[in-house]
């Protein structure tokens, strides 16, 4: 065990070269911004702050948030999660809206509440439910247990307190910190084609709808890449990317945390293209968010089988660059400077009773939602991404079907019509009675910033679903089509919107369309009503609030009771050491006698670092875990000690040297003290 000091931190200039020899060219070839000193000239219209802040969660014995498995328990890191967030203030008319995109698989509306009461504690009635956008990347690779509905928590043993924490912190340190980055900046809207980065995995149910909503879509696809970027004299400070894609690269068979692949596509922009320091840089000089739209039936797996690891890292990298090389080449696009007005509606919906008139149903019949109702393809997952429960398909359920209809549960007629043709598997709405396992009233937003419309909906879209909503806008608001975005994903979470033509196939998606054949419908409705509101300056009811559960959360697992490192061992000592000698493209490896990681998260810090050796002997860090070359695994070894397993794939031009790896970890006595400890390899020697 070390007691040496921890060296200051620098610019990573090992992983750099790395990133400009073999991991995306693309980025090679672009001018970095450098940090902007000089503001722009005034008359922009627009003061924009950009923020960047950790928000990772639990990394051991969690369960993982997405594919919906129990065996799917966190064993150690490979990227940590972030949030982004970005205010645009109108300096004409002093009106605001902030934007935080979040490394989360969903945002619930715990953590949108949470969020929200920091904002007022910090600024009063600054930042409100009217004005904050809060969107996940959708990472099915990311920690869960952080709502405070039963049915996201049943396969993570309950709530989690610190994964809630460390999500709702972050969040709401990113937006203090794009707060206080305010100032004069310009904005420049772009739209970009990106092919090869998605596939349809429903296309069956997609081939249902409409031929004027299917010829939108030649290719069962939304190839729509946007671009918003943030410019302060004459330089690209920040970028907000939106193209619809799962963030589903990396495989359910894996058990480090990771940002999947929208996740890496910011990594490598801010930190292999532009050199941002995470650990080190309060004021980042580019921050950029890779945001979802309507990517519910786009899979980034284009053979339509599910990932497997550990080739699911390749894959992640290859299709976060593909999203990333999209947006930057929009960078040599004049694109629309933007102006005039920044303004924001938000209003919650009862999705389990909403009467939809016959101007939005389509066929001349007034129609109703329902309690929401779980289909039995819903617990099949997606076979294109990853199953989630054998014995279930997509599609028809004869078995299960009959099961639920003679022996668990006989649904009314008013609710079958409504929810025809699924058959209720699980009548989670009337559960709900008993304990809340889903939200029933919702958030649904409009945000205008200049030419830009972003149509907040707590869920998975289609992309026909999303083509619908966005006309309806578009049509109100005498927008471009193209100017017009599904931000999915936003301020709560309902699962899926499909078309009621793609809900008739009961695939995945619209078993997992919880309030009926009619939920898409009743969102258009709300969305023209919001569109409505902002064209004419005028507010809305706000409608029924959904209640603050945090005083009902069940948590089943039990936390760390005690660390013991092996016999004969202390906590730090280096168990099995990285070899003498190495070459750039092999793996750096060392094991530790270690502590459990969910004894202090890191928030804002690292579990370990790949140290450099300088001239001068002292040593100088090139990597932590928040780096893609980097990867922390815990495992138990016994009742009570943990073996830690640091590596580091040695990036392709690092330059030769001597290098260690080092560990930090926090031990857990019996009375309950954490204290901390670093762990320090032998030097080995890079060639």
């Amino acid at each position: 065990m070390s007691a040496e000091p921890r060296p200051v931190r620098s610019r990573r200039t090992v992983l750099r070269a790395g990133a400009l020899s073999g991991l995306g060219l693309a980025g090679a070839r672009m001018a970095a911004p450098g940090r902007a000193t000089a503001a722009p000239a005034r008359g922009s219209g627009f003061l924009v702050g950009r923020g960047l802040a950790d928000a990772t969660g639990e990394v051991a014995e969690v369960g993982m948030m997405g594919y919906g498995r129990f065996d799917q328990q966190a064993a150690g890191l490979h990227t940590r999660l972030r949030a982004r967030a970005f205010v645009v203030v109108d300096e004409e008319s002093g009106r605001r809206v902030m934007l935080i995109v979040a490394d989360s698989p969903m945002i619930f509306s715990s953590v949108h509440q949470a969020v929200l009461r920091r904002l007022t504690d910090a600024y009063g009635d600054l930042y409100t439910e009217q004005n904050v956008l809060i969107t996940a990347t959708h990472t099915h690779a990311g920690p869960g247990g952080y709502s405070h509905h039963l049915l996201y928590n049943t396969t993570t043993f309950g709530f989690h307190q610190k994964t809630f924490d460390a999500v709702a912190d972050g969040l709401f340190e990113a937006a203090q910190r794009a707060h206080e980055d305010l100032a004069p900046s310009e904005l420049v809207l772009s739209h970009g084609t990106l092919t090869g980065a998605s596939v349809n995995r429903s296309r069956t149910a997609f081939d249902r709808n409409p031929k004027a909503d299917r010829d939108h879509f030649p290719d069962a696809i939304d190839t729509h890449t946007t671009l918003l970027r943030v410019e302060r004299g004459g330089r690209t400070v920040g970028a907000v990317n939106w193209f619809p894609v799962h963030s589903t690269s990396m495989s359910g068979d894996n058990r480090l945390i990771s940002a999947d692949n929208k996740g890496y596509a910011a990594y490598h922009w801010e930190r292999e293209v532009h050199d941002v320091d995470y650990l080190s840089d309060g004021s980042p000089a580019f921050v950029s968010a890779f945001a979802q739209t309507n990517s519910g039936d786009m899979s980034p797996n284009l053979d339509l089988q599910p990932p497997t690891t550990p080739e699911d890292f390749a894959h992640t990298r290859a299709n976060g660059l593909r999203q990333y090389e999209a947006a930057a080449a929009q960078l040599r696009q004049s694109g629309t400077r933007l102006s005039g007005p920044v303004d924001s509606r938000l209003v919650y919906v009862d999705l389990s009773d909403v009467t939809v008139p016959p101007e939005f149903t389509g066929d001349g019949r007034t129609h109703r939602t329902s309690k929401p109702c779980i289909g039995a393809s819903m617990a099949a997952g997606s076979m294109e991404d990853g199953p989630a429960f054998p014995g279930f398909e997509e599609g028809e359920n004869p078995f299960w079907d009959a099961i639920s209809d003679s022996v668990v549960y006989t649904v009314s007629p008013e609710l079958k019509q409504a929810q025809a043709p699924k058959d209720v598997f699980v009548p989670v709405g009337e559960m709900n009675r008993v304990y809340p396992w889903v939200q029933e009233r919702v958030p649904v937003m409009l945000v205008r910033i200049g030419a830009l419309h972003l149509i907040g909906i707590p869920g998975e879209v289609t992309v026909c679903a999303g083509l619908r909503l966005r006309r309806t806008v578009a049509e109100i608001m005498d927008a471009d089509l193209d100017d017009v975005l599904v931000a999915g994903y936003a301020n709560a979470y309902f699962h899926y919107l499909t078309t009621p033509e793609e809900y008739d196939a009961q695939h995945y998606e619209g078993g997992s369309t919880l309030f009926g054949r009619w939920q898409l419908p009743a969102l258009q409705q709300t969305a023209a009503a919001l569109a409505t509101a902002l064209r004419d300056g005028t507010e809305l009811p706000l409608g029924p609030k959904p209640p603050d559960l945090s005083g009902k959360a069940l948590s089943l697992q039990p936390g760390v009771v005690l660390d013991a490192p092996p016999l004969l061992r202390k906590f730090g000592d280096v168990l099995v050491p990285p070899r003498e000698t190495y070459r750039a493209g092999e793996r750096a490896e060392a094991v530790f006698a270690g502590a459990h990681p969910g004894n202090d998260l890191h928030r804002g810090d690292t579990y370990l670092e790949i140290q450099r050796r300088n001239t001068d002997g002292t040593w100088r860090t090139v990597a932590d875990d928040g780096d893609w070359p980097t990867r922390f695994h815990w495992a138990r070894d016994g009742i009570a000690a943990s073996k830690v397993t640091i590596t580091w794939d040695i990036p392709q031009g690092t330059p030769p040297g001597s290098y260690r790896i080092v560990y930090h970890g926090n031990a857990k006595s019996l009375v309950g003290t954490i204290t901390p400890f670093t762990g320090t390899s032998p030097a080995f020697v890079v060639r």
